[in-house]
């Protein structure tokens, strides 16, 4: 009786599996260990960042812990005492106790947590004896040998008093120098040494996919370290108009507000300033401000205590696919100017609603947020060139911008009452129309919107009941025949879309609808 010899290319089923479990045990005891190379090291693969940071450290290993030792003698507790009367009971924000930002907040509502979300922290006031006060603790960091600090302004944003606590235990009184709530950013300075330990700020923006270490205090635990990668740079929470944050996967919990991230080089990338956090811990998601923006804001506040920033005066847009093919453009790029506000540079200067900016000084605008951080960027008094298209032609306009307002006038808030329908609607958009002039609270221009069919093409383009339109296609409307002619005339030009300029709540913008849309 033949034997069959053994095949040496073939294993046993049960070989396999036992392999297979024990490589994804390995893989499964990284991940518990927050990313400790050690408990599963794939063969002949190091990332450029293990190349770093094992430069001078045994083969195997992968340690932070060179960089941590550098820096985080230069990170401190920052502890702020607020009066009691200047913040409100449900104001407190989720990263130890700060007085959240109103942009901030509506960031958080947004995701479901803050104050009076599902799932959050407890993030009612911690008060002081006798209930007088309030006290908030973050994080922040030296920029100078002689006490000058880096921190959130919504951390010490109302403050009567301000200490820091270095990683040794020693505390220091700290006053504010000056503080820009636009970007959230705060500088701090305590007076009576010259050797304190200090990081730089980097010079340049790191790469989505870059390693990156945080440092701060997180739950007033004292300095905890985590780490993680740019996850993505450019992020816009709707804080503001010049929001531009660094997007990372550290983990960021509470108290780390204020608090730097680091690149593998010891330099700081960003600030920490936003979390997304249903439960209240760390979910991956964290908003940090590029270095280069604390850098201007810094020096700025240096200076004069405040952030001088240009103003046109103009509300903006972006420029989407529709409002391109309304306006005849090639590519949906650029500003979208909506509104010019009376006796703004951009009003003397002549721009017009329905411009779009596509340069300043020769740098291509690619959107309106663009814009608003370019304009920001510079020193009032100083006169830019705004590359424009006004009817399908393009024409160079020099503005000479001025101071930012403290409170920049907002647009008309003031909603029409919905009136009686006249029985002259538009039916094919989905819209019944008024004129301005006869609906009590809507002004003397334009044409009110009176009821709007919830599944019409205006309402899916967010036109609502009591949004006046102000003209269609370029030409002012004040009666719903007008907006009738417009639209026959958008179509008879063989255009398909065309734009209609809306005020409504949240200001003026222009809203493009599609020709092809209209039903019969």
């Amino acid at each position: 009786m033949s034997r069959t010899a053994p095949n040496p290319t073939r294993t046993p089923a049960s070989t396999l599996r036992k392999s297979r479990s024990r490589l994804l045990a390995g893989v499964f005891t990284l991940a518990l260990a927050g990313g400790t190379v050690g408990a599963f090291v794939l063969p002949e693969i190091i990332t450029p960042a293990q190349a770093q940071l094992t430069t001078n450290q045994p083969a195997g290993t992968f340690s932070f812990a060179d960089i941590v030792e550098k820096v985080s003698p230069a990170v401190v507790s920052v502890k702020v005492k607020k009066d009691e009367d200047k913040l409100a009971a449900n104001d407190e924000e989720g990263m130890g106790g700060q007085n959240i930002p109103p942009q901030i907040e509506r960031f958080m509502r947004r995701f479901g947590f803050g104050p009076g979300g599902p799932g959050g922290p407890d993030m009612g006031p911690r008060r002081g004896p006798g209930h007088r006060g309030v006290v908030g603790q973050g994080s922040g960091f030296f920029i100078s040998a002689d006490g000058y600090a880096v921190t959130n302004n919504h951390v010490v944003d109302g403050a009567s008093e301000v200490d820091i606590t270095t990683t040794d235990g020693k505390s220091y009184t700290a006053k504010v120098i000056g503080t820009d709530p636009r970007t959230d950013v705060a500088l701090l300075k305590v007076d009576g040494k010259s050797d304190f330990p200090w990081v730089k700020l980097a010079g340049k923006a790191p790469r989505v996919g870059d390693w990156v270490v945080a440092v701060g205090n997180p739950f007033g635990l004292g300095g905890t370290v985590t780490a993680g990668i740019v996850s993505a740079r450019g992020r816009d929470i709707g804080s503001g108009p010049y929001d531009d944050f660094i997007q990372i996967d550290a983990p960021i919990n509470r108290g780390n507000s204020g608090g730097p991230t680091f690149s593998l080089d010891g330099e700081v990338i960003g600030v920490n300033t936003a979390i997304v956090s249903p439960s209240g811990g760390n979910v991956g998601i964290a908003f940090a401000i590029p270095s280069e923006t604390v850098s201007e804001v810094v020096e700025a506040l240096k200076d004069g205590g405040q952030v001088a920033r240009g103003y046109v005066g103009v509300q903006i847009q972006p420029v989407s696919d529709e409002v391109a093919e309304a306006l005849n453009l090639k590519e949906a790029e650029g500003a979208l100017i909506a509104q010019v506000q009376p006796g703004t540079p951009g009003e003397k200067a002549g721009l017009k609603p329905g411009d779009v900016v596509t340069a300043i000084d020769g740098q291509t605008v690619k959107d309106s947020r663009e814009m608003s951080r370019e304009i920001a960027r510079k020193k009032p008094g100083v006169t830019v060139k705004l590359s424009v298209l006004r009817d399908g032609k393009s024409m160079t306009i020099p503005v000479t911008l001025e101071q930012l307002p403290t409170d920049v006038a907002s647009a008309d808030k003031g909603k029409a009452e919905q009136g009686e329908e006249d029985g002259k609607g538009v039916p094919r958009l989905g819209l019944s129309l008024a004129p301005a002039k006869g609906v009590a609270g809507a002004g003397d221009i334009g044409v009110v919107v009176t009821d709007v069919d919830p599944n019409g093409p205006a309402a899916e383009r967010g036109i609502k009941a009591g949004d006046v339109i102000l003209d269609v296609g370029g030409k002012p409307v004040m009666t719903p025949a007008e907006v009738r002619d417009g639209l026959a005339t958008a179509k008879k030009d063989n255009r398909k879309a065309v734009l209609m300029r809306v005020k409504s709540e949240q200001g003026t913008r222009f809203v493009a609808i599609s020709l092809g849309d209209q039903k019969g």
